[in-house]
């Protein structure tokens, strides 16, 4: 019997048949959702009902199910509307818990570091209750920064069991995968968001500094105004200009409380400053040239910096707010430089007129020193007594140092008065007859104030004529011989006698490159010696003879002709 033919019988029992063509055997839904509301479904068709029963039952129950319906929107006043029902997933999508916090590396087998404080940042999402730990990038820092941990349920305990926000909060370790965070602070969502659920939220705490990140940060530069001084000026007018002050150095914190002296040497070309101590002949000390070097010493150091070791390392001008100047040293006061204590006694002349132009006020005078203390200064040296061997200059230089050094000569006067002769005629002053009637040129030279003598020829004589004395400088008589007198052009008069050596020669002629040059050198000559060479030569002191001095410019500096000088000197 087919399936359609059952249709034609009368619904009763006995006249159904089973559907052998049926598979699925499962139990349709009563209830659907609708607007977060659970309602029932409206009855379906089923086999073998009737269609027009279905239909006026399916209507019956849609008009009951809307006055259910009615029946919620029009309840009593006094009861609360019921609110709209809205997912989890849907009231908390894309909302986030934002801590920061921080962990420590331990760094192995390294000298330079012993651990890192690496910050990091946790993203709770509390939709699905994900956490992902992500760490700010640090551009050259050497390490592989970003996501530490990707979004995902984090394990509280060895159960499993994730974590939840409410066991959250600031000031906390949170252990993760064997790595302990430690939650510093949050954002102000973060914050509003726990204590509406009821949860007291603890202060924040500061991050630790990374100590090896701090180690490698640059210093900021300081910039500092320069100042109006003009240190050119000061090297130019400055230079080579020392202010010299003796001193002693009070030694008391040693085992045999010497007293040692010094000398202060401060530069005025750029204010540092130098100590030198003064040695002594077999004193028993190793010679050192200085006892400090030249610097700048600091006066007055900043407030902040005075814990700075100074003693080890240098000072930096940063850190000084005042330098010693020529005014702090006083003569006769105590001084404390470099951890030693310096008294200062005397100084030299050039300092002394220093201080009288600029520092006025400042006095500069002697201190006289206990016996006991002017026994620890060195000791002048003195000098033996000429022996009379070679000149008095050379024997000097033996006596000043083992390697005798030849004696120094002025070379500006010795280039401004090269080949000027001053030229004189003498006579022999003397009581042997045969003396008589000799006559001498004696020459003095103006580059090194020596004098030569030479003897001009006279026939059927007997006596060789020629050079009678070298250049050589002649003391004058009357001088003890370490402290002698040479003779100069004031002395050479006419009519003057001259002792050389033992002989004596009287002036009689000059040329008159002599009254030349002495009349321009009037203000060091004696005027007695140029009236005598006036009358000597015939000149009127109104004449223009001697007014003008010798013209360089044409060669006349003194130097005669041998044949014009006989000519001239005969006369």
């Amino acid at each position: 019997m087919s399936i359609n033919a059952r249709h034609g019988l009368p619904f009763l029992p006995g006249n159904t048949f089973r559907d052998v063509t049926k598979s699925a055997y499962h139990r349709s839904q009563t209830l659907a959702y609708k607007n977060g509301f659970a309602l029932p479904r409206p009855p379906t068709l089923g086999i073998g009902q009737d269609p027009l029963e279905s239909t006026q039952l399916a209507y019956n129950y849609a008009n009951e199910l809307s006055s259910e319906t009615l029946s919620l929107y029009t309840e009593p006043a006094g009861r609360a509307t019921t609110q709209e029902f809205i997912p989890a997933h849907v009231a908390l999508d894309k909302k986030v818990l934002r801590f920061q916090g921080y962990f420590q590396q331990n760094v192995l087998h390294s000298p330079d570091e012993e651990y890192r404080v690496r910050p990091v940042v946790i993203y709770y999402h509390l939709e699905d209750d994900s956490v992902c730990v992500m760490e700010p990038a640090v551009e050259n820092s050497g390490l592989p920064q970003g996501k530490l941990i990707k979004r995902q349920r984090l394990p509280k305990n060895e159960r499993g069991v994730p974590y939840h926000w409410k066991d959250l909060n600031l000031a906390m370790d949170l252990a993760v995968y064997g790595v302990v965070y430690r939650i510093t602070n949050c954002d102000a969502f973060t914050r509003e968001f726990l204590e509406s659920e009821g949860i007291l939220v603890n202060d924040p705490e500061p991050t630790p500094v990374d100590p090896y990140t701090s180690h490698r940060t640059q210093p900021q530069r300081s910039h500092v105004s320069p100042s109006n001084f003009d240190h050119q000026k000061q090297f130019l007018t400055m230079d080579r200009k020392v202010l010299r002050f003796f001193a002693l150095w009070d030694d008391k914190d040693t085992l045999y409380k010497e007293t040692r002296p010094v000398i202060i040497q401060y530069y005025l070309v750029d204010d540092t400053v130098e100590i030198r101590e003064v040695h002594q002949a077999n004193s028993g000390r190793d010679p050192f040239p200085v006892l400090m070097r030249r610097q700048r010493l600091p006066k007055t150091i900043r407030e902040d910096s005075e814990s700075f070791p100074r003693c080890v390392l240098e000072v930096s001008p940063q850190e000084v707010q005042e330098y010693y100047s020529p005014k702090d040293f006083r003569v006769g006061e105590t001084m404390r430089l470099m951890g030693r204590t310096l008294r200062l006694y005397d100084c030299d002349g050039f300092t002394k007129s220093y201080f009288q132009s600029n520092h006025p006020q400042v006095e500069v005078k002697r201190v006289e020193l206990p016996r006991t203390e002017e026994a620890a200064l060195e000791p002048e040296r003195e000098i033996p007594p000429y022996n009379g061997f070679g000149s008095l200059e050379d024997s000097l230089q033996n006596c000043l140092s083992l390697i005798p050094q030849p004696p120094k000569k002025d070379l500006i006067k010795m280039l401004e008065n090269d080949h000027k002769v001053l030229r004189y005629i003498a006579r022999l002053d003397s009581n042997n007859p045969h003396d008589e009637g000799r006559h001498f040129i004696l020459s003095y030279f103006l580059a090194s104030n020596m004098i030569s003598i030479f003897e001009k020829p006279t026939r059927n004589s007997g006596i060789m004529a020629g050079k009678f004395l070298e250049k050589t400088r002649v003391p004058k008589p009357g001088f003890e011989v370490d402290k002698p007198q040479f003779y100069s052009p004031a002395d050479f008069a006419i009519g003057a006698t001259v002792v050389v050596f033992g002989h004596r020669f009287v002036l009689t002629y000059a040329d008159h490159y002599v009254l030349k040059y002495l009349e321009a050198e009037s203000d060091r000559i004696p005027s007695h010696t140029l009236e005598s060479l006036r009358n000597r030569l015939g000149v009127h002191p109104d004449q223009g003879t001697g007014s003008n001095p010798p013209d360089e410019s044409k060669g006349d500096k003194g130097v005669v002709e041998p044949s014009s000088q006989g000519q001239e000197l005969a006369a």
